[in-house]
């Protein structure tokens, strides 16, 4: 069974990923709080370092990872930007980045990633390939 969060835990969270990600702003829509009657809170990820709220969920994962972990890197399978928050993540935490991506992935995002530092394996668009390709990678690196 999955542990329940804690606030103890989600504060850590926070106090780990302080350091590397954006604080984003938090806005409201006059016009969309009235027509639903409600306070609605749109909280711009986009404004996030590599644009997307991935990134938090990255630093914190790759930030658990003992010294032995880390020093084997990395990997992961994405079409985009969970592909980018890993490979940004990573650098700045030191930890190579091993990233599988389909074929179809667009190329802006495949560029992306090498940019951030993602070391790119291209594998057919199907979950199982993506799947496979990782593990071998997994297997290669440890």
């Amino acid at each position: 069974m999955k542990k329940i969060p804690t606030q103890q835990d989600l504060q850590a969270a926070v106090d780990t990923v302080r350091p590397i990600v954006h604080r984003t702003a938090v806005l409201q829509s006059r016009m969309l709080n009235d027509i639903s009657g409600a306070d609605i809170y749109f909280k711009c990820e986009n404004f996030q370092r590599m644009g997307a709220f991935k990134m938090r969920g990255a630093v914190n994962a790759i930030a658990q990872l003992t010294e032995a972990e880390r020093s084997k890197g990395v990997v992961t399978h994405s079409s985009g930007n969970f592909a980018q928050a890993v490979s940004l993540a990573a650098a700045e935490l030191g930890v190579p980045a091993y990233i599988v991506m389909p074929s179809s992935a667009p190329e802006v995002k495949k560029t992306a990633v090498i940019g951030y530092g993602g070391k790119v394996s291209v594998s057919e668009p199907t979950l199982e390939a993506r799947e496979a390709m990782a593990a071998k990678i997994q297997a290669e690196t440890g």
